[in-house]
C-alpha cells in the first residue's frame, strides 16, 4: 500500500458497474485519480466509452474521462494499490474467486456491497477474505453510510464511514475518497458497519410496506426505531459495538433507506404493501434490492444465532411464506407486550 504522502499516485481499481460503483468510481476520477473500471455488461462499456454515460444504471449523469471501463476484469484489479469492489452480494463470492489469483499481496480491498450471503451468513467481507487468502486480512475495509448513488453523483453532501481493523488503512482509504461534498469518517468496528449496510435493507422493505398500506408517520417512526433495536441485538451477537449502530452506518443508513423516495428496498416494499405481487415486481427493476437476500440471510441467522428479530421474521413471512402484510402487522403489533429497553428483547 503506498503511504498517504504519495496518494497522488494511487493506482485505483473499481469492479462493479452498478449506480453505487458508477458512482463512487467518478468521484475518484473528478478527483483525478486515474480509475480502472470493471463493467459486466458490454452495453454499459460501449455506452460509457461513447456517451460519458452508464444510461443503463445512472443515467443523466456526465461521466469523467478519468474513468477507463473494461469488460475485463483483470485490467481493474491488477497492480492496484486499492481496489473497490461494488458488485451485488449474490454475485460477491463469483466474483471474488476470479480476481483471487489477480490481485497483489498489498493491495488494499474495499467493499461497498451491502449484504450477507445466505449459504454462508458471511458478510460481503467474509466472503472476500474466504476467497481472497492471499490478502492479508487487515487488508480488507468496507465503505458504508447513508449515501444514495445518485446525490452522491450530483455533488449533494453525503458523510459516509470507513471501517478498518488498520488505522492506516482508515486513512487512506478516507483521504482518498474524501472531497467537500463527500465527507469520510474512519471506524475499526468492520462487523457493526456491515451489519447495518445490510440489515437495514430489510427494515426499509417493512417501511415502504408500511406507506404502502397507507399506515401514516407514527407507524412508520415505531418501526424504524424498532428496526434500529434488532439490528442492535443481531450486531451484540456478532460481536460489534453498540455505539456503530447510532451512527452513519446504523441509524443514519437505517433512516434514510427507510424514507428516501431513492430506495429500491423501500420502492419494493411499497408495491408490496400496495398488493402487487414480488414476482412482478422485480421483473420491472433493472437493480437489484438487496434487502429481498439478505431478509432470508439475517432470519436465518437470527435463528442460528437464536437472536430475537420480530420485523425481520415477519418480512420473511412476506417474502417467502405468502403471509399477507396485514397479518404480519397484526403479530406485530399484538405480541407480548415487553419493557423498551431491554437489551435481551
Amino acid at each position: 500500500m503506498k503511504s498517504i504522502s504519495n496518494i497522488n499516485n494511487a493506482k485505483i481499481g473499481v469492479v462493479g458497474a452498478g449506480s453505487w460503483g458508477t458512482a463512487l468510481a467518478n468521484l475518484l476520477g473528478n478527483k483525478g485519480f486515474k480509475v480502472d473500471f470493471w463493467v459486466f455488461e458490454k452495453e454499459v462499456k460501449e455506452d460509457i466509452d461513447k456517451y460519458r454515460e452508464n444510461k443503463v444504471f445512472l443515467p443523466d449523469i456526465s461521466l469523467s474521462s478519468n474513468i477507463f471501463p473494461s469488460n475485463d476484469i483483470a485490467d481493474a484489479v491488477k497492480e492496484k494499490d486499492m481496489v473497490l469492489i461494488v458488485v451485488p452480494s449474490h454475485v460477491m463470492r463469483i466474483t471474488a474467486k476470479k480476481i483471487s489469483g489477480l490481485i497483489d499481496k498489498g493491495t488494499i480491498i474495499v467493499s461497498a456491497s451491502k449484504g450477507i450471503e445466505n449459504s454462508t451468513h458471511l458478510t460481503m467481507t467474509g466472503v472476500l477474505k474466504e476467497c481472497i487468502s492471499s490478502i492479508p486480512e487487515d487488508n480488507f475495509a468496507v465503505l458504508s453510510g447513508p449515501s444514495f448513488a445518485r446525490e452522491v453523483a450530483k455533488n449533494y453532501p453525503t458523510a459516509v464511514t470507513v471501517a478498518s481493523k488498520r488505522p492506516d488503512v482508515a486513512s487512506f482509504i478516507q483521504h482518498l475518497f474524501a472531497t467537500q461534498f463527500f465527507r469520510v469518517y474512519t471506524n475499526d468496528d468492520i462487523i457493526g458497519v456491515e451489519l447495518g449496510g445490510a440489515v437495514k435493507n430489510v427494515i426499509a422493505i417493512a417501511a415502504g410496506i408500511i406507506d404502502g398500506l397507507g399506515l401514516g408517520l407514527n407507524t412508520r417512526a415505531a418501526l424504524i426505531t424498532r428496526g434500529l433495536a434488532e439490528i442492535k441485538r443481531l450486531g451484540k451477537a456478532m460481536g460489534a459495538k453498540p455505539e456503530t449502530f447510532t451512527g452513519l452506518a446504523g441509524a443514519g443508513d437505517l433512516v434514510l433507506t427507510c424514507t428516501g423516495d431513492l430506495s429500491r428496498n423501500h420502492m419494493v416494499g411499497k408495491k408490496i404493501g400496495e398488493s402487487k405481487k414480488l414476482k412482478d415486481i422485480l421483473s420491472e427493476m433493472c437493480m437489484v434490492a438487496e434487502g429481498i437476500n439478505t431478509t432470508k440471510s439475517v432470519y436465518d441467522l437470527s435463528k442460528k444465532l437464536g437472536v430475537e428479530m420480530p420485523i425481520t421474521q415477519e418480512i420473511y413471512s412476506i417474502l417467502y411464506e405468502n403471509i399477507s402484510p396485514k397479518e404480519a402487522l397484526l403479530k406485530l403489533m399484538t405480541r407480548d407486550l415487553k419493557q423498551e429497553i431491554d437489551e435481551h428483547r
